[in-house]
């Protein structure tokens, strides 16, 4: 199996990593492989959570925007 050596981690994030692996009962070791599966996990989501949230933050939107707004916001620190 292969493995990886991580060199130079923070303190503050080995000490959460730490406290989280305990938490778990688990090794820090197989804390950071789950932490590390959920990172590049590919994230399904259907369809309809997709426009439950859509609508949400609609309602939560306040006002509406013109076309040009929203052209600049996306223009935003764009070169």
């Amino acid at each position: 199996m292969p493995s990886i050596t991580v060199k130079n981690i923070p303190k503050e994030i080995y000490d959460r990593v730490r406290e989280q692996a305990n938490a778990h009962h688990r090794s820090i070791n197989s804390e950071i492989i789950v932490c590390l599966e959920q990172a590049v996990k590919p994230q399904q989501v259907s369809t309809d959570d997709i426009l439950q949230e859509a609508r949400r933050l609609r309602k939560k939107a306040k006002g509406s925007l013109s076309s040009e707004e929203i052209e600049s916001a996306i223009n935003q620190g764009r070169p």
